[in-house]
């Protein structure tokens, strides 16, 4: 039986460093991070109760026990409410594939990269644009599964380390507590067995809510390009994300992607 709590209890008390959390370090520590019973001493519960939900044998620890929890392990707010979510069973979630008509329509008219992703990171739908950035950005490709395994992919993103550790993290956030879905068990399995990077960033339990941010490419026919990328939740859609790329007006990437716009207008009158 999965015990994904528990897991993610463990992963986050070997990450606190005990002098940090204020206790008087003596002698050599062989384990990593704090001791189960240091844990709960600082967040004010017993041992043996602490004990049960690293091994899952309660799994419905009261909010305040968590948010106790949360605290000695200096959990962000994201963090948190992913912490809260793994204590009790919910409804599945809303599955539905298939990216609203007025979305598709968007992704052919706007003249910048965009595409959508599911919530296990699959490309649902891409313009031409998002499939110049990136060949992989294209419909039934995983972003994951391409960061972590196409050497081709990861040449692309000069700060790879960073990419990978916040895709890891964003996908911790938006699959949830949901990580027995034969699905998200299939894709982190294969992703485990050929990626030891992915394998050791899974184990951390790092969770991150899905944002925009800075994006460094070093692009095989472009050059170096300086974008920002924003994700747009797409509503009723079970967990479909809008991802679109920009730039600095005036930029390198400005420029590409204004070229490319002029190339698919021509191609569009001579039809």
């Amino acid at each position: 039986m999965s015990n994904a709590l528990g897991e993610y209890l463990r992963a986050r008390r070997e990450l606190i460093d005990p002098a940090e959390a204020g206790l008087r370090v003596v002698g050599v520590r062989r384990t990593p991070g704090l001791r189960r019973e240091e844990v709960a001493t600082l967040a004010g519960i017993s041992a043996d109760y602490y004990l049960r939900l690293e091994q899952g044998r309660d799994r419905n620890p009261s909010p305040q026990v968590l948010e106790a929890l949360a605290r000695v392990f200096r959990l962000d707010e994201v963090s948190t409410q992913y912490l809260l979510s793994l204590s009790s069973a919910r409804p599945a979630k809303p599955r539905r594939e298939v990216v609203p008509a007025g979305i598709r329509q968007l992704l052919d008219v706007i003249n910048l990269p965009a595409f959508v992703e599911s919530r296990t990171f699959e490309v649902l739908a891409a313009n031409r644009l998002a499939s110049a950035v990136s060949p992989n950005i294209r419909p039934g490709v995983n972003r994951l599964r391409a960061i972590f395994l196409d050497p081709v992919e990861q040449e692309l993103y000069p700060d790879w380390d960073k990419v990978a550790r916040g895709l890891v993290a964003g996908f911790r956030a938006s699959v949830g507590s949901d990580v027995t879905d034969p699905r998200i068990v299939q894709l982190v399995g294969e992703l485990s067995l050929g990626s030891e990077t992915f394998r050791k960033l899974w184990a951390r339990h790092d969770v991150t809510a899905l944002a925009g941010g800075s994006l460094r490419l070093h692009h095989p026919e472009f050059g170096e390009l300086e974008l920002r990328r924003e994700k747009l939740p797409i509503a009723d859609s079970g967990g479909q994300i809008l991802a679109i790329y920009h730039a600095e007006p005036g930029s390198p990437a400005a420029s590409v992607f204004e070229s490319l716009t002029a190339g698919d207008a021509e191609i569009k009158q001579a039809r």
